[in-house]
């Protein structure tokens, strides 16, 4: 179980620093909190089976709630800047029978449970005690209970307009969290600033659940912010953290050339989620004085595949490293397993990986190959076992580690009166590596800027086109298929 993790930390270690927005928070004293939520969900008529969503900000409720959730039954959280409508489809799609929400604010998220699902507030009380309450209960299912029952339920976005279900088991996460602590050589000593969303893998498993597995401390700031991250860092005593490439790259674009103070306390620097620029982690390590290990991840995996090592080890740049107690192997369309040097698909088995896509047998029979669990990634192995991605076979937009559909964005632009076509992708930005964009043919009058706050309307800020053609026809093949990186590069190479 997930919760055991709380077994290994020293009970009057710190285990959850707020930041400086509350009170620290000790294994035995977060152990207490878990235990006073689960027996408050419980009795709230939530078992095993049950899926209970969280729409909460990275901070001690996201925390506690994950862990009492996943034992009382599956967690399940969802990004807290989410629309109205997409809340409701995730709710829908999960099958949530709870939300658990803060007292003030989440107006989006609470609207969307509407009178069906049981809508749970949690905070903080004067003493610094995560509480939940409800107006509501439920009426008690009986269930079973098995070691690998699902502890969390995630969504990922395909090429298709319908993200897929994720489920991912307690031993999925526990492995992955071993995975992490021991690639890093986490300690007791070590504290992790978690600057990553707590709704994601990155954040939650790298960051938070490793940390937990060896007993350290989590800093949890409420959102990422440039301005205080190094004070966060001296104050906190934090010795490494994990990021996107945008992230690094807000730091080291306020940093003007001296190293920040508080980087002599980092054993080293984490990224992940997106791929970062040889250019960009030798810019991070001359600026901060550390190594900065690029690191592999995704959902389906319950995060971590690959990683480069700590020195003395070779981490390799343009690399996101070795396996790291996972088997990756690239495979031809066949699934047969390559040589050394050949370009294919990436491929992945061990124990932190899913057992498949829940409710969905076709993108199962897609992804699964001889007990391999084909990653939608093209990229190749060097002799070392040092894997290099060199393209995504999937159409994913990857704007600064947030997957975005582009099926979803065409279907929220058709959606438009005015709009007759639409298909979106991605283009190269400087800062979050893709940004999206849009190509649109009008049946009526309509500026960019109206299709853009159309979007906004409907879908959340990451996933908005911050760019829109509006143009005469879409290019398609001969077939009348429309292939997106063509119409990228058709349209604005004819710009």
């Amino acid at each position: 179980m997930i919760l055991d993790l709380l077994e290994n930390g020293d009970p009057a270690r710190i285990a959850i620093s707020l930041a400086g927005n509350g009170l620290p928070v000790t294994y035995d004293q977060l152990r207490q909190q878990v235990d006073a939520l689960v027996e408050e969900l419980s009795r709230l008529g939530l078992e095993k089976r049950d899926r209970i969503a969280m729409a909460l900000p990275n901070g001690l409720e996201v925390i506690a709630s994950f862990l009492a959730a996943s034992t009382v039954g599956t967690a399940a959280p969802l990004n807290p800047a989410y629309t109205r409508d997409e809340f409701k489809f995730y709710l829908e799609d999960t099958g949530a029978r709870a939300l658990i929400v803060p007292s003030r604010g989440a107006d989006e998220a609470k609207a969307a449970a509407g009178d069906d699902i049981l809508l749970i507030e949690a905070d903080i009380d004067r003493d610094g005690r995560v509480r939940c309450s409800s107006k509501g209960k439920l009426s008690a299912r009986s269930s079973d209970h098995a070691e690998e029952d699902i502890a969390l339920i995630l969504h990922t976005s395909g090429t298709t307009s319908r993200p897929k279900r994720v489920p991912l088991s307690h031993t999925n996460l526990t492995t992955s969290a071993r995975n992490v602590a021991e690639t890093y050589q986490l300690t007791p000593e070590d504290v992790s600033l978690c600057v990553m969303p707590l709704f994601h893998v990155h954040g939650l498993v790298a960051s938070t659940l490793a940390t937990l597995f060896t007993g350290g401390t989590v800093v949890v700031p409420s959102k990422f912010n440039p301005l205080s991250f190094w004070s966060t860092v001296r104050e906190s005593g934090a010795t490494w953290y994990s990021a996107v490439p945008t992230i690094h790259q807000v730091l080291l674009s306020r940093t003007k050339g001296t190293r920040p103070a508080g980087a002599e306390q980092l054993r080293f620097v984490r990224s992940c989620s997106a791929a970062l620029a040889p250019p960009t982690m030798a810019d991070l390590e001359a600026r901060f004085g550390v190594p900065v290990l690029e690191a592999y991840g995704m959902t389906e995996a319950a995060h971590q595949m690959a990683s480069n090592p700590l020195p003395p080890g070779a981490r390799k740049p343009g690399s996101v490293g070795r396996g790291t107690a996972v088997e990756i192997a690239i495979l031809n369309e066949a699934g047969d397993i390559l040589a050394p040097s050949a370009t294919g698909e990436v491929s992945i088995r061990g124990a932190n990986v899913f057992g498949g896509y829940e409710g969905n047998p076709a993108a199962n029979a897609e992804s699964f190959s001889n007990g391999w669990f084909r990653t939608g990634d093209q990229g190749y192995l060097d002799e070392e076992g040092y894997l290099t991605l060199v393209g995504r076979i999937k159409e994913l937009i990857n704007r600064g580690g947030e997957k975005i559909s582009p099926r979803e964005i065409d279907e929220t632009l058709l959606t438009h009166a005015a709009v007759a076509e639409a298909v979106s992708f991605g283009i190269p930005d400087r800062v979050y590596g893709e940004d999206v964009a849009a190509a649109v043919v009008l049946k009526e009058s309509a500026t960019e800027k109206d299709l853009i706050d159309h979007c906004r309307s409907k879908l959340a800020e990451f996933k908005c086109p911050r760019t829109i053609y509006i143009v005469e026809t879409i290019p398609r093949t001969a077939t009348g298929k429309i292939q997106r990186r063509n119409v990228a590069a058709a349209i604005t190479n004819n710009l």
